[in-house]
């Protein structure tokens, strides 16, 4: 019996970052604020309470004056940071450069289509943290679609400037700039590929992986919705493949039935999550 982890798994560059940011902001301070979940994964979130991380949400935040709150790698909307400075809240901002970056851009974006009478599109998961993020850039006004079903909210006579989550699947996004381009009657159409790179290439590496071993533990948080693509993209290549969140998901018994046993994650799952789940099979599997 033979467990590999997936070295391509774990933390994106904008978690790592965001994580060293709050650790680090910890070590000076036994006491810090984080709006929403720093990370989609209980089991990071609990280690990094424990070191003295509070986690609020929006309603909560909104109550606290004089006192410091990290803004996770998701980003968040210019209305957060008036918040923050009438009540006196010092902002540690760890968004995402890839994420901070495409803020930028759809403000741009908005600015310009304001003069065309256009309107922005983003592709993205309604109500994700990124999102809201990105739709609060253009006051609000920013069309969110998810899937097909979504087109019907657009006006095709219209000017529009598409963008997506980071996130997102890239054959998905291409299919609804294609079906947006049917649609629309003067051609007015201008798109920004902003799925981020490295995500993308995740995807493709997941694949390989699983083709590579006879059965895969997939470890994400229930929330992640990197997690949920990546186990999907996951089952396709192998269908012995099982989600969890931690040990107590694992059958032993359904595992004895593999030689070759593949841990992987979504970019929301600490590597030293992967090693424990490892370490803990080795050991069930050869008492």
């Amino acid at each position: 019996m033979r467990i590999t982890i997936d070295r391509q798994a774990g933390f994106c560059f904008g978690v790592v970052s965001a994580i060293n940011a709050l650790e680090k902001e910890l070590k000076k301070n036994d006491e810090l604020y984080c709006l929403g979940d720093i990370v989609h994964n209980n089991k990071e979130v609990e280690r990094l309470e424990q070191l003295g991380l509070k986690t609020v949400n929006k309603q909560e935040f909104e109550r606290l004056k004089d006192c410091r709150i990290m803004i996770r790698a998701h980003g968040e909307p210019p209305a957060t940071y008036l918040t923050a400075k009438k009540n006196n809240i010092e902002i540690i901002d760890a968004t995402c450069p890839m994420v901070l970056k495409l803020q930028k851009e759809v403000r741009a974006g908005y600015e310009q289509m304001k003069t065309t009478g256009g309107q922005i599109v983003i592709f993205g998961k309604k109500g994700h943290a990124e999102v809201v993020g990105l739709v609060g850039q253009t006051n609000n006004e920013a069309i969110v679609v998810s899937d097909c079903g979504d087109l019907d909210k657009i006006d095709f006579s219209r000017p529009l400037h598409i963008y997506s989550q980071t996130t997102k699947n890239s054959e998905d996004y291409q299919n609804i700039i294609n079906l947006i381009k049917e649609r629309h009657l003067t051609g007015e159409v201008f798109v920004t590929d902003s799925i981020c790179k490295k995500v993308s290439l995740r995807a493709k590496n997941i694949g390989n992986f699983a083709k590579t071993v006879d059965c895969v533990l997939f470890v994400s948080g229930q929330d992640s919705s990197n997690g949920k693509y990546l186990y999907n993209l996951c089952c396709k290549e192998n269908k012995n493949t099982f989600f969890i969140s931690d040990v107590q998901d694992i059958s032993t018994e359904e595992l004895r039935k593999f030689e070759h046993i593949g841990i992987s994650g979504a970019t929301s799952t600490p590597m030293w999550l992967m090693k424990k789940i490892e370490d803990y099979v080795l050991r069930e599997l050869t008492a």
